[in-house]
């Protein structure tokens, strides 16, 4: 019985749930009639809108309560892929493929976790067409959970892909006002950023794109337990790695294809920016994970002292602009590609410390970022500026928001207790196994990390409130306390008891090791 029960299709029904739940938004929104200019009834308008919002959020924690059904099915002992789904689809080695291992299965989880805690952040601050905003949201938590658990590199592609529309449509539709001139052509700010996302993402997948057809043509099939076994040959890799390493890179985003990230995360709605901090950018990550290590050994050795260079720039270069920011969003969207760098880090060291470490690191900063991002929608909602000279003093008023704002300050500096500091003491472990100067280089991240941090949180909190417009702002609601308070008793177990995330990770992570060194022996090159 059991075994039966586990074979389900748990996968696909995790994964295309919230679809579900975007169909029943749409069917609704069709059924309200409108006038001859598309105007809906105000008393219609705001029913459909109370409709959209509790369907998205019914159907997004009905897909984390599946999800956590799926994480005690898995087996943490076992390093394979596990809970795996095969279906013909395209047929001459392509076909639908879904399964998790210890690599993915917590980012599926920190996936189906955070997206009921974005529909309930946006449940005030979005007011226009919510229908829409709830579907765009639905449909791109089935395009995320599709990225983690593809096992056909065909059927990733398109979750990978497809997960540009929905954000692009959140930033460019649900941004922030205001206007920017290009090339002497006044254009809204959000389409500019929008836009901007969508291009430098699309132009390095392209890339992938062509790798994935020519890997076809080789191994005749697009699996990728099967692509993970083949021997592509050493000189076609490093061009393999190459492609690869556009798409991953970009989406990270790793110094220098970082420019689109702040400039989205300040135009994004809040609950866009949440989604693109604690998730988006972890796909490049775990793309190295999946494709680059084990499929391209070779190529990944040969480019680590590369993927070296440009994480130390990241850490130390962005945590430099993070402290020269006027703008809270953006001096948190800098620390993002900051702490990125420490995960690449970690991954391309080979080791076992490195690569756990990155791992952890993409989870902790998935809740301590998003959590962050959450508290600056905090102050937005009630003032509508992200300007930091325009707050001061605000712990005399909200003095619950000041202490979250100071514990998750805290965790994106690495106090040891909180997750943060596993992650980077991890990565910087392996660094050091691997080269003690790159280990070195990283610490100073930390201290800018410190400096940066702890700076926004002096200017926003301390001082005396002399601004009039502040006189009347209120703390943290319930649904905001409660919303921040489940990532903050996340962070601090992370912190306090690493073990059981760790555990999860380590089987897969050495049958990665394993066979990364056994393919680099065999190539000569250890």
């Amino acid at each position: 019985m059991t075994e039966s029960f586990a074979q389900q299709p748990w996968l696909s029904l995790v994964t295309f749930l919230p679809l579900v739940g975007a169909f029943v938004i749409a069917l609704r929104r069709m059924m309200v009639r409108a006038d001859d200019n598309g105007v809906l009834d105000p008393k219609e308008q705001a029913q459909l809108d109370s409709i959209a919002r509790y369907v998205a959020l019914s159907f997004t924690v009905g897909t984390f309560l599946v999800s956590l059904g799926v994480f005690v099915l898995y087996d943490r002992t076992l390093a394979g892929y596990q809970l795996v789904e095969e279906a013909k689809w395209i047929g001459a080695g392509i076909s639908y493929k879904m399964g998790v291992d210890g690599i993915s299965i917590l980012f599926v989880m920190l996936t189906t976790l955070l997206t009921p805690l974005c529909i309930l952040a946006s449940w005030r601050s979005i007011t226009d067409r919510v229908a829409d905003f709830m579907i765009a949201f639905l449909v791109m938590e089935t395009l995320m959970i599709g990225v983690f658990c593809a096992l056909d590199l065909v059927v990733f592609y398109l979750f990978f892909e497809g997960s540009l529309i929905p954000m692009f449509l959140i930033i460019g539709v649900w941004g922030s006002k205001g206007t920017k001139v290009i090339a002497g052509v006044e254009m809204p700010s959000r389409i500019y950023a929008a836009l901007k996302f969508f291009l430098y993402t699309l132009f390095g997948s392209v890339l992938m794109l062509i790798a994935i057809l020519w890997m076809y043509s080789q191994a005749g099939t697009t699996d990728i337990p099967a692509l993970q076994q083949f021997s592509f040959p050493v000189g076609a890799q490093k061009w393999l790695w190459l492609a690869f390493f556009a798409s991953f890179a970009v989406k990270m985003p790793m110094w220098p294809v970082h420019t689109w990230l702040p400039d989205a995360h300040v135009q994004a709605p809040t609950a866009g920016s949440v989604i693109l901090a604690a998730i988006l950018l972890k796909m490049g990550g775990y793309g190295f994970l999946r494709f680059s290590i084990p499929m391209f050994p070779v190529a990944s050795a040969d480019f680590a002292p590369f993927i070296f260079a440009l994480s130390i720039v990241a850490i130390i270069y962005t945590s430099l602009v993070a402290l020269a920011q006027d703008d809270m969003k953006k001096l948190i969207a800098y620390s993002s590609v900051a702490h990125m760098g420490f995960v690449t880090m970690g991954i391309f060291t080979g080791t076992e410390q490195g690569i756990e470490g990155g791992l952890f690191q993409m989870l902790s900063h998935g809740f301590i970022s998003g959590a962050l991002f959450l508290c600056v929608g905090v102050v937005y909602d009630r003032m509508h500026t992200r300007e930091i000279a325009a707050y001061g003093g605000l712990v005399h008023r909200m003095p619950f928001y000041a202490f979250i704002f100071l514990f998750f300050t805290l965790g994106n500096v690495g106090l040891p207790g909180i997750s943060g500091f596993v992650g980077e003491f991890l990565t910087m472990t392996g660094a050091f196994i691997t080269n003690s100067w790159i280990a070195f280089f990283a610490a100073f991240g930390v201290i800018l990390s410190a400096a940066y941090a702890l700076r926004l949180f002096r200017q926003v909190m301390y001082g005396d409130m002399t601004k009039s417009e502040l006189m009347e702002i209120t703390d943290v609601s319930r649904r905001e306390l409660g919303i921040l308070g489940v990532l903050l008793v996340l962070s601090l177990y992370l912190g306090v008891n690493p073990g059981p995330a760790l555990s999860i990770f380590s089987p897969a992570v050495d049958l990665m090791i394993e066979n990364y060194d056994s393919a680099l022996a065999a190539a000569g090159v250890r």
